[in-house]
């Protein structure tokens, strides 16, 4: 992992014995500049503000499994179809400061798109990993325009990745859908939710959107893996799963909500 070796003075709030807050409330404190600053794990602005901030958090920290896994399990399965990574080009959505897409260069895809809402992503990845991305377009999925949409597709990708990004109103299943309807039929796609998000008490909309995609035959599933994804602020284990496959039509919008 690259980025930066920057160190701070992180602490997590001591745990209520019940477990009960959910990922997307999680906080801690962080010295910055002689200040205590308390910081949401999805302020995402603010801790990509800071060089190094959100490896130390994550990855230091609360030793974040995620990016690894995923590309790992993608990289055994164009191992396994006799796919060489050279041919490769990669969307990278909910692409942060790069750490994905760090890894996607490691198992030697030479072209990467790196797509976030957020232009400080964009900035901090232009930062920490300068030179990664052949291009980084910070838009709104849900949205795009003509001009973005070109962007994304001159570098003819036949990769989606998307890791730790979706649920939580980070990447809304519609944003996801767009995506998927970007790279053409056959392209491989690996991405991971959460483990209770592919459970029926899910109500985030991935679990149904994931199913209706099976089904239909639209997404063709090759592997699929439960991991740790990270710990909580408390140190419980978080799940996560992380799927692999083929990208076989478009998703109907529609069905993304």
């Amino acid at each position: 992992m690259r980025g930066t070796t920057s160190e701070h003075l992180v602490s997590f709030p001591a745990s209520d014995g019940n477990g009960s807050m959910s990922q997307d409330r999680e906080w801690c404190r962080v010295r910055l500049d002689e200040e205590d600053r308390t910081i949401r794990f999805h302020d995402y602005a603010e801790i990509y503000s800071v060089p190094g901030l959100y490896e130390e958090i994550f990855h230091r920290h609360l030793e974040c499994r995620s990016p690894a896994e995923v590309v790992g399990l993608l990289a055994q399965e164009l191992e396994r179809d006799g796919r060489d990574p050279q041919t490769i080009s990669a969307i990278d959505v909910g692409a942060g400061n790069g750490l994905v897409g760090e890894e996607l260069r490691a198992i030697g895809i030479p072209t990467l798109v790196g797509v976030d809402i957020l232009e400080a992503a964009a900035a901090a990845a232009e930062r920490d990993r300068p030179g990664l991305y052949a291009d980084y377009v910070a838009c709104d999925l849900t949205a795009l325009d003509a001009r973005e949409s070109e962007r994304l597709c001159r570098h003819r990708p036949n990769c989606l990745t998307t890791v730790a990004a979706l649920g939580f109103d980070d990447i809304p299943p519609r944003a996801f859908a767009e995506a998927y309807n970007l790279i053409a039929d056959g392209s491989w796609v690996a991405f991971n939710l959460k483990a209770d998000f592919l459970e029926d008490s899910d109500g985030t909309g991935f679990r149904r959107l994931i199913a209706q995609m099976v089904e239909s035959g639209t997404f063709e599933e090759s592997a699929r893996r439960r991991y740790r994804h990270r710990l909580s602020m408390d140190g419980r284990p978080l799940d996560y799963v992380a799927l692999v496959g083929r990208k076989r039509g478009d998703v109907q919008i529609d069905q993304a909500g």
